[in-house]
């Protein structure tokens, strides 16, 4: 996308970011950006921006850990964290839901997206008590892919279908932005 962040890139009219944020604010009590850098390039969104807790851009294991420290420190009360790409537009309405039902009906510690049979483990829901498991997991083990944290314990892997559009499209190049312009014409009729 030629450098910078592709969340703040306007896909109609608006940041994909508030796409994003539109889809899940309803599903959560509370909403954090995980972003490295200047958070003030988020001050439109008036949340609050939380950095990686493992320095190195150490990938999204590194964002799940910080919201779940986050949640720790600033809602004791919460046994649960959601995490999203702030690129995707089209998340399901019904993610959050669907993952605890998921927990519940399959006895499983943790849940992740799945659509037309492909994962996408950064759409997940993680309890709050394994933040010092993953914690210990990056620092001592080195690990850095989600499906190898993940492997650890109880996955309940939710399907969604792709068809008509696949709600985990991300824009990760100008030609995805382009049809995602496409896409959200054809969503809106």
């Amino acid at each position: 996308m030629g450098g910078g962040d592709k969340c703040l890139r306007l896909l109609a009219g608006q940041p994909i970011l508030a796409h994003v944020i539109l889809r899940v604010r309803p599903q959560v009590d509370a909403l954090v950006i995980n972003a490295n850098g200047d958070p003030s390039r988020f001050d439109d969104f008036a949340l609050p921006v939380v950095a990686d807790v493992i320095e190195g851009f150490a990938g999204p294991l590194a964002g799940v850990l910080s919201g779940m420290a986050w949640a720790r420190m600033h809602a004791p009360n919460c046994s649960h964290v959601v995490t999203v790409p702030t690129d995707a537009p089209f998340l399901p309405h019904d993610l959050v839901q669907r993952f605890q039902s998921a927990l519940a009906e399959q006895g499983a510690e943790l849940a992740c997206a799945a659509s037309g049979g492909r994962a996408h483990p950064v759409f997940g829901l993680w309890p709050v008590s394994l933040e010092e498991d993953l914690r210990q997991a990056m620092e001592r083990d080195d690990i850095r892919k989600v499906d190898v944290w993940t492997a650890r314990y109880r996955l309940a892997q939710v399907d969604w279908p792709s068809e008509p559009a696949d709600p985990f499209f991300n824009a990760n190049r100008p030609e995805d932005l382009a049809q995602a312009e496409t896409m959200i014409v054809s969503t809106a009729r």
